[in-house]
């Protein structure tokens, strides 16, 4: 237990009693360990950000050249006739 725990767990043996004080602690610590665990999964670091905004600048260029393509096939045919 660390401390705040060893803090919460003195709390509680006083009111309820040592065996649910106890049971009640390492419930509240399963809880939070959970939860961080879950909202570390979410966390992105740096590095994957910069992937990603690498990725989106890469199919930026791919979707401008295409559209480049595009026009410059649809002005040839327009000024062939």
């Amino acid at each position: 237990m660390q401390v705040a725990e060893i803090e919460l767990y003195e709390i509680l043996k006083s009111k309820l009693g040592e065996k649910e004080a106890k049971s009640l602690v390492e419930y509240i610590e399963t809880k939070v360990e959970k939860k961080l665990d879950e909202k570390q999964d979410i966390l992105a670091t740096k590095a994957d950000l910069a992937n990603v905004k690498a990725d989106i600048i890469k199919w930026m260029f791919l979707f401008w050249i295409g559209q480049l393509a595009s026009l410059i096939a649809i002005l040839q045919i327009f000024f062939r006739r």
